[in-house]
């Protein structure tokens, strides 16, 4: 397979994401099925830590896209959503190198292409409510190409240090 964009890895993630949720098979076992056309190590490691980020943080996840979703509930969110706004608001938050312009972008395109009609106008909204919260609280940690398109009051010192993941 040709060198794959980072879209295409974001939708890995998913599937990764979305069959480990269904199967409940272990996640390495997923990994290494959903994941074994990506040849480019840079791509192989993005995927890994973005799936690993994601795993490890699910509640506070959970917990901010409850917050950021008026009058709904968590379960009442389609599976594929959720998911998609998981990837959004984990790079926001432990991916300083990406701009949040792009995250948010991306996701609202995934959700176009994946979900409902209307999916890209709820992702779209709570993403730009987690970026807007982010950025008001001086939370938003963004570096290099990360600091793209932000105005310079929004350039953040403060930095959230994820934890390697646990090897199991």
């Amino acid at each position: 397979m040709s060198q794959l964009k980072r879209r295409d890895i974001r939708i890995k993630v998913m599937q990764v994401l979305y069959a480990h949720k269904i199967s409940k098979d272990p996640i390495e076992k997923v990994k290494t099925d959903q994941l074994s056309e990506i040849k480019e190590a840079e791509n192989v490691e993005f995927a890994n830590l973005l799936i690993d980020v994601i795993l490890r943080n699910e509640e506070l996840l959970d917990e901010i896209i409850t917050s950021k979703a008026v009058n709904w509930e968590l379960e009442r969110i389609s599976i594929i959503d959720k998911l998609i706004l998981k990837i959004g608001i984990a790079e926001l938050m432990y991916f300083p190198e990406i701009p949040p312009k792009v995250s948010i972008n991306e996701a609202i395109d995934i959700a176009k292409d994946f979900c409902t009609r209307n999916s890209g106008k709820f992702v779209n909204g709570i993403l730009d409510a987690v970026h807007e919260e982010l950025r008001k609280d001086d939370k938003l940690n963004k570096t290099g190409r990360g600091l793209l398109n932000l105005k310079k009051k929004e350039k953040s010192p403060v930095y959230n240090k994820l934890e390697s993941p646990d090897k199991e």
